[in-house]
């Protein structure tokens, strides 16, 4: 691999950065939201699923007696 300059490199990193497209504030937000409703949604099931589970396991072998 070639070796190249610090000058070279800094060229080539700005004119990677210079193709990045950012976010838009609205779309920061959305994603945002959507994120949260994400977790919330997956909290409430692994929530219902243990609470399911556990139950089972109650019963199979009888510690709630």
């Amino acid at each position: 691999m070639a070796k190249t300059s610090p000058v070279e490199f800094i060229q080539e990193v700005g004119a990677e950065t210079s193709k990045v497209v950012w976010p838009t504030r609205r779309e920061t937000t959305i994603t945002t939201v959507m994120v949260f409703v994400f977790v919330f949604v997956a909290s409430v099931f692994f929530f219902l699923a243990d609470m399911i589970l556990r139950t089972v396991v109650t019963l199979i072998l009888g510690i709630g007696q």
